[in-house]
């Protein structure tokens, strides 16, 4: 969409890379972030992508990791009327396979009302959290993307301060590349160029 340009970001130094828009920026170095993870957002639209390598969790199924993934977000976070909208079955990724082992990728689409930082109930925003969940089995690793869309702005939330109260305005009113397109650009063309970022060899 014209003015939402998608490039091939490089993360985690350039062992990995996928695709998604401009808008997205590196806030690592404006809070701080894990090692394990790498912060995307757009402040304008109070919108966000979030990569995370974690250590597989091998008691969770394949089928349905996503939405595992997707609930225990939502007990991290503390959120209130979180449910499940939709998730997906299991794929394999032809372009993500290690030692010719397939990798599996499961997504889940949710709602739920959270707060920014250490806000608290009362502040809390209703957002719609997309989640993919790619199993890099033979490294021991679990990738999760995670992207945020507000739906609703608490006057309350830090946000208001930024993009206002009330209703989100729809990406596309505001010629941006909608959240759940941003987030399948994201995970479509996610790549591991050097497995050595999970301790494997080449």
């Amino acid at each position: 969409m014209p003015g939402d340009d998608c490039i091939e970001r490089l993360l985690f130094g350039g062992a990995i890379s996928t695709v998604f828009p401009l808008r997205f920026q590196d806030i690592s170095n404006i809070r701080p972030v894990p090692d394990h993870q790498e912060v995307f957002a757009d402040p304008n639209r109070d919108e966000s992508l979030i990569f995370e390598l974690l250590d597989l969790k091998r008691d969770v199924e394949d089928n349905g990791s996503a939405t595992w993934f997707l609930r225990d977000l939502a007990t991290e976070q503390d959120a209130e009327g979180s449910l499940v909208l939709e998730h997906s079955g299991m794929a394999d990724v032809e372009g993500l396979r290690y030692r010719d082992i397939p990798t599996v990728i499961t997504t889940a689409v949710g709602q739920m009302s959270i707060s920014k930082g250490r806000q608290g109930r009362e502040a809390q925003n209703i957002v719609r959290v997309y989640l993919a969940n790619i199993r890099l089995k033979e490294v021991g690793t679990d990738v999760l993307i995670t992207a945020y869309e507000p739906l609703l702005i608490n006057p309350l939330s830090e946000s208001a301060r930024t993009v206002g109260y009330g209703p989100a305005v729809p990406a596309r009113e505001s010629g941006c590349l909608p959240v759940a397109d941003a987030f399948q650009l994201a995970v479509s063309n996610f790549k591991v160029h050097d497995w050595n970022l999970f301790g494997a060899g080449p």
